[in-house]
């Protein structure tokens, strides 16, 4: 058996690349890799501990429930194959995403998917140049994870229109390039270049991913967490410390969850990014309260709302 083993300490950087007084560094152990995978994760870790834009670089965190989920997605990377994290919201791809980062202490490039992505939030624009009163090119985030060999990371790929991807398709297939629309110049990756994506299939405003693009993609299930992973998880992410409510809070999860799997309720509800809030307001407010605020108020069917205001009240009065 696998066993993933993660902790923090990181050189992290603002956005202006200068060092912040915060040191952490990111290890992280796997038992029984293989040596191939584990010396790309030891190359990547070499190539990338100078340079300057380490403030890139994911935090970690990300705990799985099911070791495999970590495991299968660090492996597929370390071959060069692209990631689709498959998942409800809230469910924690980011932060899985954010933990692959980490676990090649890679930097990593994001574009966050909408109807209104274009070429230029992903390729990049031309602009005036003040100083050279010349006309140069800004690349954008694929520009700049190929060239310098990155991780890009594309959160919920499936809002964009369909129209919208199909200017990836070689950067995700065997030719890892691309012709830049906007100068003509013909990008390609450096080896190292990887690429994630999440999607939550059947959430609103979201469409089918074309079967051409999907298949460029290994994917993997990114389920809820829960139990004690769970409870370890909102001890490290929220800021409540109270083990009696943790566990409560814990509960409350696992019978959204059950009403989201019978189609009671929908996914949101069973939020762990909510569910962090909720703690974080619990702080300060009584449970109900933060329950109300963090997780019932963000829903807009008002019988979805009684009922999880129903499970709560079972638990907290």
């Amino acid at each position: 058996m696998f066993q993933p083993f993660y902790g923090e300490s990181l050189s992290m950087y603002d956005k202006d690349s200068r060092l912040i007084d915060v040191e952490r560094e990111i290890n992280v152990f796997i038992n029984e890799w293989p040596a191939p995978v584990e010396q790309k994760i030891a190359e990547r870790k070499e190539q990338f501990s100078h340079a300057e834009d380490q403030w890139l670089i994911g935090k970690g965190g990300y705990e799985p429930e099911d070791e495999a989920v970590l495991f299968d997605a660090v492996l597929a990377l370390s071959l060069g194959k692209n990631v689709l994290l498959k998942g409800p919201t809230g469910s924690g791809k980011t932060k899985l995403a954010e933990t692959l980062s980490a676990v090649f202490s890679q930097p990593m490039h994001s574009i966050n998917c909408s109807v209104d992505l274009d070429a230029e939030a992903m390729i990049g624009y031309k602009t005036i140049a003040e100083r050279k009163h010349a006309i140069e090119f800004v690349p954008g985030p694929v520009v700049k994870a190929m060239t310098h060999g990155h991780l890009l990371y594309i959160d919920e790929i499936n809002m964009a229109k369909p129209e919208t991807l199909p200017i990836l398709n070689g950067v995700l297939d065997y030719r890892r390039m691309i012709t830049n629309p906007f100068t003509g110049e013909v990008v390609t990756a450096k080896p190292s270049f990887g690429v994630i994506a999440a999607i939550n299939e059947g959430y609103v405003g979201t469409v089918p991913l074309n079967e051409a693009l999907k298949n460029r993609f290994i994917v993997i299930d990114v389920p809820y967490i829960g139990g004690e992973t769970l409870i370890r998880v909102l001890k490290t992410e929220s800021q409540l410390a109270d083990e009696k409510l943790i566990e409560r809070f814990a509960a409350l999860s696992q019978d959204l969850i059950t009403q989201v799997k019978n189609g009671q309720i929908s996914e949101e509800a069973a939020s762990i990014r909510a569910l962090i809030d909720t703690c974080d307001l619990a702080l300060f407010m009584p449970p109900l309260r933060a329950i109300q605020r963090g997780i019932i108020d963000k829903l807009e069917d008002e019988r979805e709302q009684a009922a999880v205001k129903n499970i709560a009240e079972t638990l907290f009065e």
